[in-house]
């Protein structure tokens, strides 16, 4: 499910709940979804653990950071940057729709994804 088919729904889904009077009237009650509660320093540790987790990029010979592009810094091909997103996915659980997934080119710009998917943990 995409993020803004699950925030839609969240948000417009509202609840009904009886108020306590005589007449029996009928209130609804909104549902909201709060941020993740992710640090940034959280986020970026664990997307820098995964790219040192990735097999083709070699943390010792290349200086990975955060401003480390994934085809030009760490030698990746597209393919392997798909593999990275793929993995970024899993390990904060979310999905990250493909149009979206294919601006991802930096650990930047990953990281700054994953802090504004609320459902990410």
């Amino acid at each position: 499910m995409s993020f803004a088919r699950l925030a839609l729904r969240s948000v417009t889904r509202s609840r009904p709940i009886f108020a306590a009077s005589t007449r029996q009237t009928l209130a609804f009650r909104a549902n909201y979804s709060a941020a993740a509660g992710l640090s940034q320093e959280t986020i970026q540790s664990r997307v820098l653990n995964v790219l040192k987790g990735f097999e083709k990029v070699d943390a010792d010979k290349v200086r990975l950071t955060t401003s480390s592009s994934f085809t030009d810094d760490l030698g990746l091909d597209s393919l392997d940057a798909v593999e990275v997103v793929m993995a970024v996915e899993e390990e904060f659980a979310i999905e990250i729709p493909d149009a979206e997934a294919d601006e991802i080119k930096t650990v930047q710009q990953a990281i700054d994804y994953i802090a504004k998917t609320p459902e990410a943990h």
